[in-house]
């Protein structure tokens, strides 16, 4: 957790800088991230950084609050929708594009910080949200009966390998495979099926490359 009490104008800005920058290279390159590497990209000092957040699992929390109740709200949108199937595909959709763009959400989703009570809260909320969803659309006959609540870690690890030069890429790649996916999951398989999105422009090379940062040589300093 953070260090209680209020905050100066400019610690509040370095707090922020310190914010901006983790999430963006969390984004990039994953919760491993160097808390070095994120004070040189907010131009803070590592004392100062470890002065708002004294753990790792307290940036990371804190970055990834505002992710976590958008992605609960997505949920809680889809237990609201009329039409059950379509509250499960929003849910899987729009979880895919959040994990192909920002590489540190999901590893930041599954992990339990124990501290964080808030955060915590929220992610068993949306955990359990996900399991109504799930047997909504199954009662609805619309998703297959032998779908397994173990699918989607198995559909994020999929949609995870996706490797790609730039977010835009990733992006249309990712709504592809879940479309694939999802036109799977369909309980009925003789209903006219669904237009996929556009490919994305990958290549068989693509499988092989390396899982670079988005601009790379961009922020090689970074």
């Amino acid at each position: 957790m953070e260090f209680p009490g209020p905050l100066r104008a400019d610690a509040r800005q370095n707090r922020q800088r310190v914010l901006d920058a983790a999430r963006e290279l969390f984004a990039d390159r994953g919760l491993d991230v160097p808390i070095a590497a994120v004070a040189r990209r907010a131009g803070v000092g590592v004392a100062t950084l470890y002065r708002r957040f004294p753990t790792r699992d307290s940036l990371v929390t804190a970055v990834f609050s505002d992710q976590l109740e958008a992605c609960s709200a997505v949920i809680d949108t889809a237990l609201a929708a009329p039409d059950p199937w379509r509250g499960f595909c929003s849910v899987v959709e729009k979880v895919g594009t959040m994990q192909a763009t920002d590489r540190g959400f999901t590893a930041a989703f599954l992990t339990a910080f124990p501290d964080a009570v808030d955060f915590e809260r929220t992610r068993v909320r949306a955990e359990r949200g996900f399991v109504e969803v799930v047997r909504r659309a199954k009662e609805s006959g619309s998703l297959r009966p032998d779908f397994a609540l173990t699918d989607l870690p198995l559909l994020l690890m999929a949609n995870n390998g996706i490797t790609a030069g730039s977010p835009e890429v990733a992006r249309a790649a990712s709504r592809r495979l879940v479309a694939l996916l999802l036109d799977a999951f369909r309980a009925d398989r003789a209903a006219p099926p669904v237009a996929l999105p556009p490919p994305a422009p990958l290549d068989l090379m693509d499988v092989h490359r390396p899982q670079r940062p988005y601009g790379t040589s961009a922020r090689a300093g970074a």
